[in-house]
């Protein structure tokens, strides 16, 4: 297992399940814990779930864990003995089948862990029950259409039991376990329908070749059946939710407790932050097909927590880039952390535009390791080189004395940050600015700075990374909206008083992996007039 997971499933039954396939679908990194004891096992097949009709439950479970391999999200057979609060999240223990105990960390925590049925005390109930002991018409009812069906009664709830399964049979008896006899309206009631009421108790659930036979009761008497009917105290398994702090409140119906469930909104988020539940722990009445759209609802739910956590931590983290990765130490430290950061070739835009320009004043901004200004002092070109890196200018300084005293005595290196020492008005012939990638305000308040620096007849040469190729899966690592077409890098300068070209250039070039692509610059060249 890996040590920490978006999120930890606790219960592989379909509630579980289908919440983890849900947020591996969504590109989670999931943990399903189960001992594999499902609810359902002793019964044979799986009813009223729309397409999986007459499944048996293992199959079910099988196939469920099956799409959670294939969405990339983990199974893990054992128990989760205990989980606490961490931060935003949760430190789980997982506890394998042998003993052996491991530490997880989850972000988030969905618990599907189910409830226990807890039967009346009658010797061979037990052994019966999700098979032909039965607790749910909807489940078990077309199953045993027609044939001889006991109710079991523990409580007045009984009555209402008789008559819905008398939907399902013309053959149905009460009998009667420690409630009392039914007043006068309830038994016209039971008499209209032809419903049995059979005194008790019932002393043993008798069974042959694997079979309920029938149930004996106090008097001896034997009443065969084909099926009982048997309402269990279905109780939340929560111990776990407990240790966060949430206690199982009663369920009641008709006057009746029924069970216990931990309370949870609709999307089944409790009032623990971080901390959801589906399934027959928060919903003691739901099916197999309402447990797994729990799950689903609430994985979606969950996913969607995560998406907001995750934006709030990326604006944090955009918030702080912008605070600290434009400035000096940031890229000094940039600079000290390689030997070379860029080709040391000048950029092929640049050579495309400035080539037929004839050499006069230029400025080269953001000059880093100093190609570009090289080349032009190569060409005649008197250069003023600013960086806000003195580590870049260093390097640049001593790449252009290698390059001969001649190039190096035409350039000047200028440390500055033009954001807020702008250059000279009307002082340079040529104003390059290569990749240069701010946040949008500041990007735009420096491209006005660099036309406004460039002289009658001078030309302005703007180059960067087209959000194109970020849009399309691609381009470097620069956050997108620090990208920009040729047209936005074009759009403050007026026609009026530019000759401008805004276009959209492609290139080939080398990925990290070296694999040759395409890549796309934002290309403008702007003459004043």
């Amino acid at each position: 297992m890996d040590e920490a997971y978006d999120v930890v499933v606790v219960g592989g039954g379909a509630a579980g399940l289908s919440g983890a396939v849900t947020l591996a679908r969504a590109r989670r990194s999931v943990l399903v814990v189960d001992a594999g004891q499902p609810r359902n096992a002793p019964s044979g097949h799986v009813h009223g779930y729309l397409g999986r009709e007459g499944t048996p439950p293992g199959e079910l479970i099988a196939a469920g864990r099956t799409e959670l391999d294939g969405y990339g999200g983990r199974l893990a057979v054992g128990t989760v003995t205990s989980a606490a609060k961490d931060g935003e999240g949760f430190v789980v223990t997982v506890e394998s089948p042998d003993g052996a105990a491991r530490e997880v960390r989850a972000r988030r925590l969905l618990v599907t862990t189910g409830l226990a049925d807890e039967l009346p005390e009658v010797p061979g109930l037990a052994e019966r029950f999700g098979r032909d002991a039965l607790h749910c018409p909807y489940c078990h009812g077309w199953e045993v259409r027609g044939g001889r069906v006991g109710v079991l009664a523990t409580s007045p709830l009984a009555w209402h039991h008789a008559e819905l399964w008398r939907q399902w049979s013309e053959h149905v008896i009460v009998l009667r376990h420690g409630v009392e006899a039914p007043d006068a309206a309830q038994a016209e009631r039971l008499a209209a329908r032809g419903i049995h009421v059979a005194d008790g108790p019932v002393t043993a659930v008798e069974a042959a070749e694997d079979r309920l036979t029938g149930v004996r009761l106090a008097s001896g008497e034997l009443v065969p059946l084909d099926a009982l009917v048997v309402a269990p105290r279905m109780t939340a398994r929560a111990e776990l939710l407990e240790s966060l702090g949430l206690r199982p409140e009663p369920v009641e119906f008709g006057g009746e407790v029924v069970g216990s469930r931990v309370a949870a909104d609709p999307t089944g988020a409790t009032e623990v932050p971080g901390l959801w539940v589906a399934g027959n722990v928060a919903d003691v009445s739901a099916q197999v097909v309402v447990s797994a759209a729990a799950g689903l609802r609430a994985g979606a739910m969950i996913n969607a927590d995560l998406v907001a956590a995750d934006t709030r931590d990326a604006v944090e983290a955009y918030r702080e880039l912008q605070r600290t990765h434009f400035e000096q130490d940031a890229w000094e430290e940039r600079y000290r952390s390689r030997p070379t950061l860029w080709s040391g070739h000048p950029n092929p835009q640049l050579v495309t535009e400035a080539a037929s320009l004839a050499p006069g004043r230029a400025l080269d901004v953001g000059s880093g390791e100093g190609a570009d200004a090289i080349w032009l002092a190569a060409r005649g070109w008197r250069v003023t080189g600013t960086d806000i890196s003195t580590v870049a200018l260093d390097r640049a300084a001593e790449h252009a004395r290698a390059a001969g005293a001649e190039i190096a005595e035409r350039i000047t290196w200028s440390h500055a940050d033009l954001r807020e020492a702008p250059p000279t008005a009307g002082a340079y012939d040529l104003v390059t600015a290569q990749f240069m990638h701010l946040p949008t305000g500041p990007r735009r308040a420096l491209f006005a700075a660099l036309a406004d620096a460039v002289a009658p007849g001078g030309t302005l040469l703007i180059v960067g990374h087209h959000p194109k190729d970020k849009r399309d899966g691609g381009g470097p690592g620069v956050y997108l909206d620090m990208m920009y077409t040729p047209e936005q890098a074009a759009a403050d300068l007026d026609p009026a008083h530019w000759e401008i070209r805004a276009e959209t250039r492609a290139r080939r070039a080398r990925n990290p992996e070296g694999e040759e692509i395409t890549l796309h610059d934002a290309v403008l060249v702007a003459r004043r007039r």
